[in-house]
């Protein structure tokens, strides 16, 4: 056995750009919102270096474990078997029977009893919550086991809203967000729940960028909204932005990723994939603004990226590999372990003893010599673990 040490970059990159700082500028001419938070992002570098795991502790059998442990579902880029050979170095006697054709396989093989694990890059649509509920009467339990990337394309991007380069907007708080691709709505979903309490009515609609403090020629400009096509990435953004709902603002204009295999067969179509949404649209219409991926974004000239906050007042996060890292940008996202636990009963001791390694030093190790995804925070891990007791 040995103990992998954390590793320390000893480089780090500005994430702010040039031309981003420029558009700051502006927008302290221009807005009247807090101008503090213009200092804020000029001077807060994003360093891209490696993930501390220190303070995550190294792996410790609680108890010698054997058997096979059936996955199902996504093999998160190779990672799933990374950790699986790291985990038989503890517990030889362990074996695996994978099946990982997508993550899509992940609730249907819970529900039907073939797997132990269901291996997803995201959260569930209500069917597969409903179907499992329906089933056995209670709801599948989640683990956190990494994060999902920042730039690498496939790996379950986290996302970030983008604007034109001369907009001089430079943050917005997710009830604002909720204002802008949003509508009025009487509820929303939790799980398969309708919640009440998701309801917001017309007032709370964003459509001018004059509602966001913008002044001068800004001040009546209709805000053009862009976005995903039904898919895992917005049902993401639904969850964490529209409290679940799929009431969308009514000029929202929808895209697929470009060259998948949701584009249709003809090349002119490729006028429905990302691409074309931000390098033919919202490059071009500077009252435009979009949330997608940095994998896609980065490939398009004259976007700025725009600061999150969780709720008013901040603090406002600029999207980069350090606050995807630490998870304090509020759009990062998870890859899961879903499993069948009856509540009340333990977990079972190969599980819980595999779902341990992930969740240690070791096998977040793992994530951050894979180069696919992002490795979790000490907090989380705590958080994680605390789901197995």
């Amino acid at each position: 056995m040995h103990t992998n040490m954390p590793m320390q970059s000893t480089h780090c990159r500005q994430f702010v750009s040039d031309r981003l700082l420029s558009s700051l500028r502006l927008f302290s001419l221009f807005s009247p919102l807090c101008l503090s938070t213009v200092a804020t992002l000029i001077a807060a570098p994003a360093c891209a270096q490696q993930a501390d795991l220190g303070q995550i502790p190294t792996y410790e059998s609680v108890q010698h474990v054997s058997g096979t442990i059936r996955n199902y579902g996504f093999g998160f880029g190779g990672l799933l078997k990374v950790w699986e050979d790291g985990f038989r170095r503890y517990h030889p006697d362990v074996t695996f029977n994978d099946v990982l054709p997508t993550s899509d396989a992940a609730f249907p093989a819970l529900v039907t009893g073939v797997a132990d694990l269901g291996a997803d890059g995201g959260e569930p649509a209500i069917t597969e919550t409903l179907s499992f509920f329906e089933t056995f009467g209670y709801h599948a339990t989640s683990v956190t086991v990494a994060s999902g990337t920042f730039d690498v394309d496939g790996r379950s991007p986290g996302l970030v809203v983008y604007v034109h380069r001369d907009n001089p907007i430079a943050r917005l708080t997710m009830k604002q967000l909720d204002g802008i691709f949003g509508a009025e709505r009487n509820g929303g979903l939790s799980g398969f729940k309708w919640m009440v309490k998701a309801e917001r009515g017309a007032d709370q609609n964003i459509r001018t960028w004059g509602q966001l403090g913008l002044t001068g020629e800004w001040a009546d400009k209709p805000i053009q909204t862009y976005g995903h096509a039904p898919s895992g990435t917005s049902r993401f953004f639904q969850l964490k932005v529209l409290q679940n709902s799929d009431k969308w603002n009514p000029n929202y204009r929808e895209y697929v990723e470009t060259g998948s295999k949701m584009i249709a067969d003809d090349d002119r179509q490729q006028i429905g994939g990302i691409q074309h949404m931000l390098r033919d649209e919202l490059a071009k219409n500077k009252y435009g603004i979009a949330w997608t991926v940095v994998p896609q974004a980065s490939k398009v000239p004259g976007l700025k990226p725009v600061a999150l906050a969780e709720r008013e007042g901040g603090p406002y996060i600029v999207p980069s590999k350090k606050s995807f890292q630490d998870r304090t940008y509020p759009l990062v996202r998870s890859l899961y372990m879903y499993l069948n636990r009856k509540p009340g009963t333990p977990v079972e001791p190969k599980l819980k003893e595999f779902l341990r390694y992930i969740l240690s030093r070791e096998g977040q190790q793992a994530i951050v010599d894979n180069g696919n995804y992002l490795p979790l925070p000490a907090q989380t891990i705590r958080d994680q673990l605390r789901v197995l007791d």
